[in-house]
């Protein structure tokens, strides 16, 4: 088993992510494969393509309805075979699935999105599918720019991920009071910042915007700053440097996170995006930036026509710049001792009807060509709107390192207690972005020796 080691500028040595295996001891023994031994090393076997084969979900708790409903479809076409479902939060995710790597327990099939794929593969967990793939009834059948994007996240051009779907950036607003306040639709972040200031007042406790400060805050900022700024690469053009702590990065940064505690909820500094998008849907506020994945959420808070969900504001040139959403995906495990069982529960999972079925429910893109031409797709109007957005030339997406191993932790655990100092006025943008920038430069340096 591979384990990349970084050192950062700490000086301190790393693994891609933290290992806590009594944490998930009761997790790990009952959802094993046939027989619970097999580590990221383990071969696995293709097995008889019955029995039961085990999955993780690695958005559990929010997908867990549509995620049983599928496995239902699919028992019944295949009698033959029993999915048993692990439920496991998105911010829990790949410390489950690291711990599983490291001390065995794997699942058969688990979501790998692009933010994790690399991290993975790199340890030898996940199974190459370009044959699988490239033989079955989905060839040709799924988008090709999402079967791409899951390439390239795994740092060596093999598919390891199918693509279920692609999330996209949104800005939620309340239509009522933007109305009762005279506000323009906040399509330009000019307009952003004006309405998140009028439409504060706290002590109606009515505020302009929720932040987020929790788990999962660095993409959101990240999002915001380099729409603002207008840079529309990752890299410089040595393809070395992060372009990350631009001065003009960290101008635009200075504002967002200003925004904090101004025209925000204190309780944005902690909130991840559950308790984020229950804060919006339950409150008086007037905007949220979040995904297409919460847009069911908000139907079900307001009702379709109590709040408009839009693509990203645009810049004073008129262009829209935005980071990549990470596509989602399902991926399969090496060490499935029933590996047929397992490919055929992913075909089927991707097919037009539950693929469909799955996205309308997620709010999301769907990456069966077929699915993505179903009437819901007209109904929910952010996701139309995102997918006109992505297709027609407006937005400018810089692509996020997906493929360096350690992009999930730096995203996540190295820096987001760093942004809430930054929120909390005890730690400069400047600082915090270069010492981002500093980690990833690091390990993009590593990657480019690894891979020539």
């Amino acid at each position: 088993m591979k384990i990349s080691i970084l050192r950062s500028s700490t000086g301190r040595r790393r693994t891609p992510a933290a290992v806590a295996l009594g944490a998930v001891l009761a997790l790990t023994a009952t959802a094993c494969g046939d027989d619970g031994s097999g580590g990221g090393g383990d071969e696995g076997a293709e097995g008889s393509g019955k029995g039961k084969i085990v999955f993780w979900d690695n958005n559990g708790g929010v997908r867990t309805g549509i995620w049983k409903e599928i496995i239902a479809d699919f028992e019944k076409a295949n009698p033959d075979i029993d999915v048993q479902y692990v439920g496991i939060a998105s911010t829990e995710y790949q410390s489950k699935v690291d711990t599983a790597i490291q001390g065995g327990g794997l699942p058969d099939v688990g979501g790998v999105g692009a933010a994790m794929l690399a991290g993975f593969a790199a340890q030898g967990a996940l199974e190459p599918l370009d044959d699988r793939f490239g033989a079955s009834s989905l060839s040709g059948g799924l988008n090709k720019d999402m079967v791409e994007s899951l390439k390239a996240a795994g740092g060596d051009d093999k598919l390891y991920s199918v693509p279920t779907s692609a999330n996209n950036g949104v800005l939620y607003y309340r239509t009522d009071l933007f109305e009762k306040a005279g506000l323009d639709e906040p399509t330009t972040w000019d307009r952003f910042y004006e309405a998140a200031e009028k439409l504060t007042s706290k002590g109606r406790n009515e505020f302009g915007y929720t932040i987020r400060g929790g788990a999962g805050s660095i993409a959101q900022a990240l999002d915001a700053m380099y729409g603002q700024s207008g840079i529309t690469s990752f890299w410089d053009s040595s393809g070395e440097k992060t372009t990350v702590n631009d001065p003009r990065n960290v101008e635009a940064l200075e504002k967002y996170a200003g925004l904090y505690k101004k025209v925000t909820p204190a309780a944005d500094l902690n909130n991840d995006f559950t308790k984020m998008v229950a804060q919006w849907d339950s409150g008086t506020i007037g905007m949220l930036n979040h995904n297409l994945g919460s847009y069911q959420d908000h139907v079900k808070a307001f009702g379709a026509d109590g709040f408009r969900g839009i693509p990203q504001p645009t810049g004073p040139d008129g262009k829209r710049v935005q980071v990549s959403n990470p596509v989602d995906g399902l991926g399969l495990f090496k060490s499935s001792r029933n590996k047929e069982a397992a490919w055929k529960f992913i075909e089927f999972a991707l097919s037009h009807e539950e693929n469909s079925k799955f996205n309308e429910s997620a709010g999301q893109v769907p990456a069966n060509l077929d699915a993505a031409k179903d009437p819901w797709i007209e109904k929910a109007e952010p996701t139309k709107l995102a997918a006109q957005a992505l297709s027609d030339g407006s937005t400018t997406i810089v692509q996020l390192p997906y493929y360096l191993p350690d992009w999930n932790t730096i995203s996540k655990a190295d820096n987001e207690p760093n942004f809430q100092k930054v929120l909390l006025g005890k730690m400069s943008a400047k600082d915090f972005l270069d010492t981002m920038a500093g980690q990833l430069n690091e390990a993009q340096a590593e990657w480019n020796q690894q891979n020539g």
